[in-house]
């Protein structure tokens, strides 16, 4: 199970059919989340609880608490590895520690309607960071944070998949020139380190993208959701 805070969260979590096992709310959110908190008690047979402020304030991930909690159950995200035999465009994230970035790129591929997405070593997408981050997305996006690297890298080139690591290089690909595949995967690395000689030498092609003035790098979300853009449009 993992946290969903917030009513706008916990009511994209039911919309997308999430199963609730808990609720927890305070007076204030009961008052103000009426329908809602009414609905959860139906959905979780009766499993709904009022309970403090301060109490509130222990289980909120953030400075200021909304008062509504749910526990919902682990997502059903497990075939994604059979889908790549069927093609298709994914991104696989490699040791991106920061719940945030991580999120915020789900979300990002959510909008692009990408096909999946891999974590590798990632920040937990059950990170309560990590699922604030993805505003919901992570209930439509197929992901998948149970494969190992190589074996995934090997596995999508097996099944036909063109393999780019994003690398910070200018003898690397121009993404301004590249024409991807209708069956590709792009990997994104750490948020400090890039990804390692031996993750890249796995991949078929590496990418960049090239920059002007007196930028040499971006942040990791950014630069995924420029990939994101580039490879679904």
């Amino acid at each position: 199970a993992f946290v969903l805070e917030g009513a706008r969260l916990i009511e994209d979590a039911i919309g997308e059919g999430v199963g609730i096992k808990y609720c927890f709310f305070s007076g204030e959110a009961a008052k103000k989340h009426e329908s809602l908190v009414l609905r959860l008690e139906r959905l979780t047979g009766g499993r709904a609880y009022k309970i403090s402020d301060s109490l509130c304030g222990v289980l909120s991930d953030t400075s200021t608490s909304q008062g509504i909690f749910a526990a919902a159950s682990a997502l059903d995200k497990f075939n994604l590895i059979d889908k790549i035999k069927y093609g298709g465009k994914y991104m696989v994230l490699r040791n991106l520690q920061d719940p945030g970035n991580v999120g915020t790129i789900v979300r990002a591929a959510d909008a692009v309607g990408l096909d999946g997405i891999f974590l590798c070593g990632c920040a937990d997408i059950y990170n309560p960071k990590t699922v604030r981050s993805t505003m919901g997305s992570m209930f439509r996006i197929p992901f998948d944070q149970s494969a190992e690297y190589s074996a995934l890298v090997m596995l999508m080139k097996d099944s036909g998949l063109v393999t780019y690591a994003s690398v910070v290089d200018g003898d690397a690909v121009d993404l301004r020139e590249n024409a991807f595949e209708d069956a590709c995967a792009i990997v994104i690395g750490n948020e400090g380190r890039g990804l390692s000689d031996g993750d890249t030498a796995l991949c078929d092609k590496r990418i960049t993208i090239k920059m002007k003035g007196n930028i040499d790098s971006l942040n990791a979300a950014t630069a995924a959701s420029i990939f994101l853009w580039e490879l679904t449009k």
